[in-house]
């Protein structure tokens, strides 16, 4: 593993609710039962387009509240939070020290692929847009980050709840080796 004594990387062991865990590149991670809520909402709406909101604690960027809206279109092309509805829930969630970590919504007749009216209206750089197509049976289930008009599809890991995940915060020293015990 190197030269000994040429250098070391120290580093802090702290849980995971302490740090923002971060990926080598973007990644969804959600709940197995948000994720059917999600597709359950959607399938239930359709022909409709269905929308809503998953909240989680403040900077953690971690889906934990599922918050179905109604799309106040009723539209199968389009969707709209009701303004008021909308007010609300901003106002509870600040109320909780909570963000929008997935903003998600359907599409009835096309793929899971945000259209030119979605990129106009994503207004949260920090969240996670979720579309589900329900043009047949099989889920199509897909994620993305929509900032300042450029879309970039994001890994989505669905996992049985987040757990307790570890990060290591590595402290680099002037030497490229990791101590045999570390």
């Amino acid at each position: 593993m190197g030269r000994k004594g040429a250098g070391t990387r120290r580093y802090s062991r702290r849980a995971a609710s302490d740090c923002r865990v971060t990926y080598p590149g973007e990644v969804l991670v959600i709940r197995a039962d948000l994720v059917d809520e999600i597709v359950a909402h959607a399938r239930r709406d359709h022909p409709d387009e269905a929308c809503g909101v998953v909240a989680g604690p403040e900077g953690s960027d971690r889906p934990e509240r599922f918050i179905p809206m109604l799309n106040a279109a009723r539209s199968p092309t389009f969707y709209e939070f009701d303004s008021g509805d909308l007010l609300r829930l901003y106002r509870d969630m600040d109320s909780r020290d909570e963000v929008p970590v997935v903003i998600y919504h359907s599409h009835t007749a096309t793929e899971a692929y945000p259209s030119r009216t979605d990129i106009s209206y994503a207004s949260e750089p920090d969240a996670h847009y979720v579309l589900v197509s329900t043009r047949s049976d099989e889920c199509e289930f897909r994620s993305f980050r929509i900032v300042d008009g450029v879309v970039t599809e994001e890994d989505v890991s669905i996992v049985e709840s987040y757990g307790v995940v570890e990060s290591y915060m590595f402290a680099h020293t002037g030497a490229d080796d990791v101590p045999d015990n570390a």
